[in-house]
């Protein structure tokens, strides 16, 4: 008996070991991000839903993430993704996104060894104002255009969460004033830009080959930095 619960002992430890090993990934994004049950706060809005899907995506193992996740043996500490969302605090028609914005959420990502920070299609999409390249002092005023947010989006996320792995994914058919800030300032914060090529799209949103698409280019990015 003695021997058994010994053996139990033993093998729940490995087994929490091998857990623990096993890099845990965060994402903060917006509604290419999202689905049904697997976002935190379940209060944020969604776009992919297991009922009445907008496009072929019907199942969260379709998406890019958990593909990611999946594939590489990871665990997910947090999807914290909010459909329609911006980088900055302005948002479509002018409206006061703060609530939403990436800004409001960048603290709240749990505390993964891997971070992926996709955004930047909204604030495309909206056409929000991109203000000046500013590193820092930034007011709050300045924090409702495109390249002060983000800038503090980057300052603030190397800084806490200085051991984690962070990469922003850069969406294609983007405005090229979006595309041009999201080079300079992630170069400047010396944090990986992954620049998607080609993705295949349903209502403006990746497909179930986007999702696949997404994941392969994301794969790729990462294998190669780390094989240099």
């Amino acid at each position: 008996m003695k021997r058994t619960i010994l053996l139990l002992t033993l093998l729940c430890a490995v087994v929490t070991m091998s857990a623990q090993a096993r890099k845990r990934v965060s994402i903060l994004g917006d509604s290419y991000s999202t689905y049904e049950n697997f976002v935190q706060p379940d209060s944020n809005r969604l776009w992919y839903r297991m009922v009445d899907p907008r496009n072929d995506v019907v199942s969260v193992d379709q998406t890019w993430w958990h593909l990611f996740i999946k594939e590489n043996g990871y665990l997910l500490d947090r999807n914290n993704s909010f459909s329609g969302a911006t980088i900055c605090n302005r948002g479509y028609d002018g409206a006061d996104y703060t609530p939403r914005s990436y800004l409001t959420r960048m603290d709240n990502v749990g505390c993964p060894d891997i971070l992926f920070i996709f955004g930047g299609t909204n604030d495309s999409w909206a056409g929000v104002p991109m203000g000046e390249f500013k590193y820092s002092g930034w007011t709050q005023a300045e924090l409702f255009t495109f390249r002060p947010a983000l800038a503090k989006l980057l300052w603030y996320c190397t800084l806490r969460y200085p051991n984690t792995e962070i990469y922003v994914l850069l969406n294609n058919e983007l405005s090229d004033d979006i595309n041009g800030a999201m080079r300079i300032i992630c170069q400047h914060y010396g944090v990986p830009l992954i620049e998607l090529r080609n993705i295949d799209k349903q209502g403006g949103h990746p497909s179930i080959k986007g999702m696949r698409q997404i994941c392969d280019q994301v794969n790729a990015f990462i294998h190669a930095r780390k094989a240099q």
